[in-house]
């Protein structure tokens, strides 16, 4: 089973590249113009254990919004066309992730139907050169064209700690919903 993708995006704000394999073993190249996105989407791949390369290049002079929404737009759909069909995966996962004081939670559904609920409560605009805000925003984007029903909360005083432990959680939880676990579709409908 090829459980792998490649989708580049372009637009006038950006231009992404994303190499995606599901069944790796967490290696990745990064490069997003953000050095703390880069760092989260490099925690993101090592506990998920997900082969992932990025490239992307985004107007980050003007701000971050644009390259970190595309950035989950793209992740989106390579988790969507890797996933294929989704015939025998867990489907449904979470995970809860400490870092330090900060306790994050996610629960996945590969449902096929998108639907987004956070309960992020950071104290500053940004950490390093990523905007608060964005972490949301792209959990938000990743939900839509990766069709995940996701709910994430985290609780802390550090937003460094917050966003990390969000990430790890993110990443724990899509690795276990995406393991082929049986032979069948998992769903009563037949499809997902």
């Amino acid at each position: 089973m090829n459980r792998k993708s490649k989708i580049q995006r372009k637009t006038s704000e950006t231009s992404i590249n994303v190499e995606l394999d599901l069944d790796g073993t967490g290696e990745y190249q990064v490069e997003t113009g953000i050095q703390f996105f880069n760092h989260m989407l490099e925690s993101f791949t090592r506990h998920s254990l997900f082969d992932l390369n990025v490239e992307a290049q985004g107007d980050v002079q003007i701000d971050d919004h644009h390259t970190v929404e595309d950035m989950g737009i793209v992740l989106g759909e390579a988790l969507q066309e890797a996933l294929g069909d989704k015939k025998g995966i867990r489907r449904m996962a979470h995970a809860l992730v400490p870092m330090d004081e900060s306790l994050a939670m996610v629960a996945v559904d590969l449902s096929g139907r998108s639907y987004t609920v956070l309960d992020l409560n950071f104290r500053q605009g940004k950490v390093g050169d990523l905007s608060t805000e964005n972490v949301g925003h792209f959990l938000e984007s990743l939900a839509q064209t990766g069709k995940i029903n996701l709910h994430a909360r985290c609780e802390g005083e550090n937003d460094h700690h917050q966003v990390e432990a969000i990430f790890k959680a993110l990443a724990r939880a899509l690795h276990d919903a995406t393991r082929v676990v049986h032979d069948r579709m998992p769903s009563t409908k037949g499809v997902i």
